[in-house]
């Protein structure tokens, strides 16, 4: 039987309209040019599956693997891999948009979104749309998708690299032009699209709307505070932990290392490492990984101990899963 080893994945890209080429050239991607408005790093999903590219099980799917070992991976008999964990590069600003949350996924159908975007970069006028500055109802944003002025509804959030942006399912949103970040999300892909600014598609014709799905699981409240930065918890020699996110669905940590890091866990989940600044060794019983910056890997949760070193200095990004009842 294989023993369980630190996962890395090829990325699947996704050529919307609005990405550009950040991806590619921020991290050194051999890629041909082009647009890759999305790199799906960890994705059990068939319009985009992650395949494994390194150690015994590559080019095998994650679901595949999920199917025969998922107590070893995720540290629970789970159907699927709970996230969907992407880089996005917004060129043009997204679609406004909104996703079902738990109870209108139940009521109505489809697939609960709640979602976080932490910013790796961003122009000096990023921003991102979250939410209404007042209470609105549904005939309201009717006439302001049909006159054109929903814009003048929304809360505008400036963004700088470091920020978190959380937006539960049931908030509206788009990201703004000039925003580049890791995503984390439930594993979903229900989007009802409301309102496109006006644009065009590559065949010239205005996008599908989603209007009456959207209207039936938006939340209708005027939105707190959904930007957060991180915040320094504790050390370790050197070495920095930071707290960036907590929820039900996800934890966000961001692991500032400068020297040896010994990493231990109680295996009832897994880990996934995302390297967004620098270079990482990551040493395992079995072996050793060299991880460079824009980089993802799962940790399975039966891998309890690993150890990180860098030759001068590196962030990364960790991102668990919720640990499962009883495990």
């Amino acid at each position: 039987m294989t023993r369980p080893y630190p996962l890395l994945f090829e990325p699947v890209y996704q050529s919307y309209l609005w990405g550009g080429d950040w991806i590619a050239r921020h991290y050194g991607r051999d890629l041909p040019p082009g647009c890759y408005a999305e790199s799906w790093e960890v994705s059990d999903r068939a319009e985009g599956e992650s395949i494994v590219r390194n150690g015994p099980w590559q080019g095998q799917r994650l679901s595949d693997l999920l199917h025969a070992h998922s107590e070893m991976l995720l540290g629970a008999a789970l159907d699927r891999f709970p996230l969907l964990i992407k880089l996005i590069d917004a060129q043009q600003t997204l679609s406004l948009q909104v996703h079902p949350n738990d109870a209108t996924a139940a009521q109505y159908g489809g697939e609960a979104k709640t979602e976080m975007w932490y910013v790796l970069d961003a122009t000096a006028e990023a921003c991102v749309y979250a939410g209404w500055n007042r209470a609105v109802n549904a005939q309201q944003v009717r006439a302001a998708i049909a006159d054109g002025s929903l814009q003048d509804l929304l809360q505008v959030v400036p963004v700088k690299a470091g920020d978190a942006i959380l937006m539960h399912g049931g908030y509206v949103h788009a990201i703004g032009a000039g925003c580049r970040l890791l995503e984390v999300q439930q594993n979903s892909n229900t989007t009802y699209r409301l309102y496109d600014w006006g644009r065009v598609g590559a065949d010239g014709q205005p996008r599908p709307l989603h209007i009456e799905d959207g209207l039936c699981v938006l939340d209708w409240q005027v939105m707190p505070t959904v930007r957060t930065t991180p915040r320094r918890i504790g050390f370790m020699g050197a070495n920095e932990l930071w707290d960036i996110l907590r929820t039900e669905y996800f934890r966000i940590e961001e692991l500032r290392v400068h020297e040896e890091w010994p990493s231990a866990h109680d295996g009832r989940t897994c880990q996934i490492l995302f390297v967004s600044d620098g270079k990482i060794t990551l040493a395992y019983e079995g072996g050793q990984l060299e991880i460079v910056a824009g980089t993802s890997c799962l940790i399975p949760a039966a891998l309890t101990n690993y150890t990180l070193t860098t030759g001068d200095a590196a962030k990364v990004i960790r991102i668990m899963p919720p640990a499962q009842p009883g495990r």
